[in-house]
């Protein structure tokens, strides 16, 4: 007997693309908190699902750094996708959800410095250690990055190679103020920011560093909302295999 699937709670809005998601399975390939938390917050609770992608695109091979944590969401949803599909052809998912943030340093309003002077932004993983995170805040500090998601769709289609994938990226300027070193030790120390991209949270302790933000304060925290329904609006209106097969 087929499971029965629902991931759209009853909070969320009534809008074509929540409606044709009704009673279908939607797969999270993503171990975040902070991604099922968005998601629930704006009325869709999918299964979750990590993906097993070990994460290792060479960075340097992107000629734009901003199709990197595209690149990344989109091997993380497809693993998931193929692999639900071969333990339960019976069940399969509907659509697969992938995402991935990064965090690259010295963005400028409107621009990057990389426009400007060639100079490559620098891409800021998750610290390796303490002082690897206050090497890095300090590097921020009374500066610009650039919080970029890579957010794939992977969805049912009935030619080859079985699924289509759709991606958008969303990125967000965060502006750092002019903490002192106290400050941004104390922050250290605090720990919160180890397993965070750039070594900082936004939406905890890490928000007493910033200034101000421009773009998706989710986006930030690791899920663009606005701009997943929206994606999910236009396949609606557009494609006529989405979530009909």
């Amino acid at each position: 007997m087929t499971p029965q699937h629902n991931a759209v709670l009853p909070t969320a809005l009534k809008t074509p693309a929540i409606q044709k998601l009704a009673n279908k399975r939607v797969i999270l390939a993503s171990a975040s908190p902070r991604r099922k938390e968005i998601l629930q917050t704006l009325g869709l609770a999918p299964e979750v699902v990590p993906s097993t992608f070990a994460e290792n695109l060479p960075f340097s091979s992107f000629e734009d750094i901003h199709e990197y944590p595209v690149s990344t969401a989109t091997q993380k949803a497809v693993e998931v996708y193929q692999r639900l599909l071969t333990d339960a052809p019976d069940d399969p998912p509907d659509l697969v959800i992938g995402a991935d943030t990064v965090v690259f340093t010295h963005a400028l309003p409107s621009t990057t410095i990389e426009m400007e002077t060639g100079v490559r932004q620098e891409l800021l993983e998750k610290p390796s250690s303490k002082q690897d995170n206050m090497r890095m805040l300090m590097d921020l500090n009374e500066s610009v990055c650039e919080v970029v998601t890579g957010v794939s769709l992977v969805y049912p289609i009935l030619s080859a190679p079985g699924y289509e994938i759709k991606s958008i990226d969303e990125r967000t300027l965060v502006f750092f103020g002019d903490n002192p070193d106290h400050v941004l030790k104390a922050y250290v120390d605090s720990e919160e920011g180890l397993d965070r991209a750039g070594g900082f949270a936004v939406q905890g302790r890490g928000n007493l560093l910033i200034r101000k933000i421009d773009g998706d304060f989710y986006n930030v925290m690791g899920f663009p909302g606005a701009s997943f329904f929206k994606l999910l609006d236009i396949l609606v209106e557009e494609e006529e295999d989405f979530l009909a097969i």
